[in-house]
């Protein structure tokens, strides 16, 4: 049975103050993916995401989520459909880690935002989930910028959306944590059929754990289609403006000058 598409963008138009900055973005992300924006810094990975979620104000063409147009929704529709877990960082005051990952279910609580005992089991199970229980009771602004990211997962997780939108989130993590929050992506695609949108600049861990990759480069997305189509010496290096030998796209090795 072919899986319902939960993101659809139609020659979406993204820029800055009117002016467009990358043209004719074209995505279907169906449930159980992971797509993955890779480019250099700038080329404007964020702005995308930005846009989709209407963060930014898109310039032309059209955003659907779950077949609904974007600027139809409601906030609070939006917020059963898409969690949002961006680069800038959040600011609190007195708030604890658990805190932080109830917020994930106001969506469901109502106006006064009280949580029933499910409520307060989907948050424990989304700590577990990545590890970050012990963590409870801490200030989520003493904790360090590692922990934040992975309190911020947990809430996008309690959340239950069909789509869960990353920028970078591999930021401020050690390998260790690296991995195992891509392994959590890809096991609430394969467990709850959630869709994955991120930006990631790790091209090795990108390789691994998409579905399917998007390249930005310039004015427009210049490649887009599987790992296998995608990770090749041709594509990165025209990507990254790469001499052929210096970046080996399999193993993710590089060749430094003096080599």
């Amino acid at each position: 049975m072919e899986r319902p598409v939960y993101l659809e963008t139609k020659d979406l138009v993204v820029g800055y103050d009117g002016v467009p900055l990358i043209n004719d973005v074209n995505i279907q992300l169906h449930a159980g993916e992971i797509l993955t924006l890779i480019g250099p810094n700038g080329a404007g990975k964020s702005t995308i995401l930005k846009s989709i979620v209407g963060y930014l104000e898109s310039l032309g063409g059209t955003v659907f989520i779950s077949g609904k147009p974007v600027g139809g929704l409601s906030a609070h529709e939006l917020s059963l459909e898409l969690s949002v877990m961006l680069t800038e960082r959040m600011r609190t005051e007195l708030l604890t880690c658990a805190d932080i990952v109830e917020t994930g279910r106001y969506p469901y609580t109502g106006r006064l935002g009280i949580l029933s005992d499910e409520d307060r089991q989907k948050v424990r199970d989304a700590m577990d989930m990545v590890h970050v229980w012990d963590l409870r009771d801490r200030d989520f602004m003493q904790i360090s910028d590692g922990q934040r990211q992975r309190i911020l997962l947990a809430r996008a997780i309690a959340q239950e959306p069909h789509i869960i939108m990353l920028d970078e989130p591999t930021n401020y993590l050690d390998i260790h944590y690296e991995i195992e929050l891509l392994n959590v992506l890809r096991r609430l695609v394969r467990t709850r059929d959630v869709a994955v949108i991120m930006s990631l600049h790790e091209l090795p861990l990108a390789r691994k754990v998409s579905d399917y990759v998007m390249c930005i480069k310039g004015d427009c997305v210049c490649a887009q289609g599987t790992p296998e189509e995608i990770f090749t010496p041709e594509v990165i290096n025209e990507l990254y403006d790469l001499e052929p030998g210096v970046f080996d796209p399999i193993s993710g090795n590089i060749r430094l000058e003096d080599e």
